[in-house]
């Protein structure tokens, strides 16, 4: 006998719940998820960018590094990320630009 593959109660949609303003707190939770897992997106774009750029010595390197620290502060200020978390992911993707620049 077949039985239904369920999904995890992931989606405000799979939840059930009786109360109005949970129901309404679980469609805020997703949108904001949703909004959230972009700007992460954004965040690896950029630092990838940054990186490549630097390695492949574009002349583009430091503005690419200027705009990952930019995309950063301001996840880090809305609070996708937190502030530390900020400050470390730029102090490591500064000190690895500077090591590849001191390379060549």
């Amino acid at each position: 006998m077949l039985t239904k593959i369920q999904k995890p109660p992931r989606y405000f949609e799979d939840v059930v719940a009786n109360i109005k303003s949970q129901i309404k707190r679980n469609r805020q939770n997703e949108k904001h998820r949703i909004a959230n897992k972009a700007v992460r997106s954004e965040l690896k774009s950029r630092s990838k960018s940054a990186l490549s750029a630097a390695e492949n010595k574009d002349d583009s390197a430091e503005v690419a590094l200027r705009l990952a620290i930019k995309r950063l502060d301001k996840a880090a200020a809305s609070g996708v990320i937190h502030k530390n978390q900020a400050a470390n992911r730029k102090s490591r993707l500064t000190r690895r630009i500077n090591a590849i620049n001191a390379d060549s």
